[in-house]
């Protein structure tokens, strides 16, 4: 995905306890998501995350993504 992804609404479905929220943050490694008025650090790696994008939702595993946001919206075609 060659996208911004700060915004979006996710749902981590691979974590111990799946939760939904929007990502308010990312770095190389993890994403940062709002959920029930709290923020929780999710790594990246070793979770998938499901996204709605432009009218269809797709699942992205974590280590498919573990680049620097900058750096992943020029890296992947």
């Amino acid at each position: 995905m060659r996208t911004e992804f700060i915004g979006m609404d996710v749902e981590v479905i691979s974590a111990g306890c799946p939760m939904r929220g929007v990502i308010v943050d990312e770095t190389k490694n993890t994403f940062t998501v709002e959920s029930a008025r709290t923020e929780k650090m999710v790594p990246k790696k070793g979770n998938e995350f499901r996204f709605t994008y432009n009218g269809q939702e797709i699942v992205v595993r974590g280590s498919e993504i573990l680049h620097q946001p900058e750096n992943r919206i020029k890296k992947v075609r």
